[in-house]
């Protein structure tokens, strides 16, 4: 039996977005089955989360003209229980952002399918658990 769980893919780049999916695939864990919406601008983002019960936000980092860590860190600060936000950076180096940006974690581009869906799996899971509920 698997838990469907509802992830936002945001860019404003149609190819970022088809990577981030790819990266996770449909059922990255045999208990998880993930159904996507995908946004390309802030006001999007905002109506899915309204119109979703939006489990996770992949956020592109480089997404113009509204990044991804800002858009994370906007979200966090306007929502009383915002989704988990992970943003997807050009180098790890930018690390430090993610932290400013108040995400929950980031990966590295390019996303590598394990590690990422590795770690999408732990962030859905994570939100699900009874200590969080």
């Amino acid at each position: 039996m698997s838990t469907e769980y509802t992830v936002l893919l945001y860019s404003h780049n149609t190819a970022v977005r088809k990577a981030m999916r790819s990266a996770i695939g449909d059922n990255p864990a045999a208990d998880v089955h993930i159904e996507y919406v995908e946004s390309s601008d802030y006001a999007e983002t905002v109506r899915l989360i309204d119109d979703y019960e939006v489990d996770l936000m992949l956020l592109d980092g480089e997404a113009q003209p509204a990044g991804g860590l800002g858009v994370a860190r906007q979200l966090r600060d306007e929502l009383d229980e915002p989704p988990t936000s992970c943003v997807v950076l050009a180098r790890a180096a930018d690390e430090w952002l993610g932290a400013w940006s108040r995400a929950d974690a980031t990966l590295t581009h390019p996303l590598d399918p394990v590690t990422t869906a590795e770690s999408v799996v732990a962030l859905l899971k994570k939100r699900r658990s009874p200590a969080n509920t």
